[in-house]
């Protein structure tokens, strides 16, 4: 029996679709008639290529997180201001979100991880389910939870999350104390292919060179990589729009590689902390240097867990400014190797929203 699922993916960096794709087309393999309708803001192509086959793509916003400055500063007064205008109408937000899901008419609504569609589905009566690591109760009663206007807004978010009927956690996760409808699931990660032979003719490395890739999460950030001094026998693959030409560093972009596998080809990562890069590095036993965000608390569970599962190093904002990476990619790249952990969540979550989707209607 034919089955319509409603997906709605959070923009907000590349993480929330890194963990939506691998477990949709998990829930493929077990219901190859389901119908896929997705919104998100991200480019459709983009989307499309990190999850092949066919769906209904709908390009708009649901949610929008934090305002940010660049990669790891968040723009708290922009946000707070947005937070805000979002709650204004609540009731008449979610009234219209109900509309819009009754002629959609899909039999479950998932999210990664607005939580208007959730509002909007349990006014509609559709059953739903939200997955992520987490959510925007915990971050936004994080920043603003001191705040005179805050409590209402943090109530109608805290809502709509609890209407689900399950909230997927995945592993590693912020606790969500405030969710009783929170499930644990196993770390949810697509794993590339190991492509190293290729990848190194392609930018003419000879074998003894250890490529490093530096890539953000979605998130632009300069990181005037130019300045950087040449580091023997490290070859860098950057993004094209910072339009660096050296000899040690080459844009990633035109090498016409799936992210999944270019991370599994690199022997290490340059990035900030965030649940997709973390679990497919650490998963694809690619090493790691993070650079912490700016007061963001999700990152202190990322970090305990990439520690207890992969070859990883912090970097100063020092290192990073003066290019001066030599003594920490020397203890990263001497480290002894971890043995990759299995990301297991892709099946279980898709088992989980498979049961949810077949289960008789109430």
């Amino acid at each position: 029996m034919s089955r319509h699922l409603f997906v709605d993916i959070s923009s907000h960096g590349l993480g929330h679709l890194a963990q939506a794709a691998p477990v949709l087309a998990a829930l493929r393999q077990r219901l190859p008639d389901l119908r896929l309708t997705i919104r998100s803001g991200l480019p459709e192509a983009r989307i499309r290529a990190r999850l092949g086959g066919k769906f209904e793509a709908i390009e708009a916003c649901s949610d929008f997180g934090f305002e940010m400055h660049d990669a790891i500063s968040i723009d708290l007064p922009r946000t707070a201001g947005r937070y805000r205008a979002f709650h204004t109408d609540w009731v008449g937000r979610v009234d219209e979100e109900a509309r819009f899901l009754q002629k959609l008419a899909p039999d479950l609504v998932l999210t990664d991880v607005a939580y208007l569609p959730l509002a909007g589905a349990a006014r509609a009566g559709i059953p739903a389910l939200s997955m992520c690591s987490l959510n925007w109760a915990d971050l936004f009663a994080h920043f603003f939870g001191h705040e005179p206007w805050a409590a209402p807004i943090h109530k109608e978010i805290l809502a709509a999350y609890r209407s689900a009927r399950s909230f997927l956690r995945l592993t590693p996760s912020m606790p969500m104390t405030d969710l009783a409808n929170a499930q644990a699931v196993l770390p949810v990660a697509a794993i590339g292919k190991d492509r190293r032979p290729e990848l190194k003719s392609k930018l003419a490395c000879a074998d003894r060179d250890k490529i490093v890739l530096v890539a953000y999460g979605g998130f632009d950030r300069d990181l005037k990589a130019e300045r950087w001094p040449i580091t023997a026998g490290i070859h860098w693959l950057i993004p094209a729009n910072w339009n660096i030409r050296r000899a040690d560093m080459s844009a990633f972009e035109p090498l016409g590689m799936p992210f999944s596998d270019l991370l599994s080809s690199v022997d290490a990562i340059l990035t900030k902390p965030g649940y997709g890069t973390f679990v497919e590095a650490a998963s694809a036993s690619t090493r790691v240097l993070y650079q912490r965000r700016e007061d963001w608390p999700e990152q202190e569970y990322l970090i305990a867990w990439l520690k207890d599962n992969a070859c990883c190093r912090e970097v100063s904002a020092h290192e990073i400014a003066t290019g001066e990476f030599s003594q920490a990619l020397d203890r990263l790249f001497q480290a002894p190797a971890r043995r990759p952990p299995l990301p297991g969540g892709a099946e279980q979550a898709a088992g989980l929203i498979a049961d949810t989707l077949l289960a008789p209607a109430c």
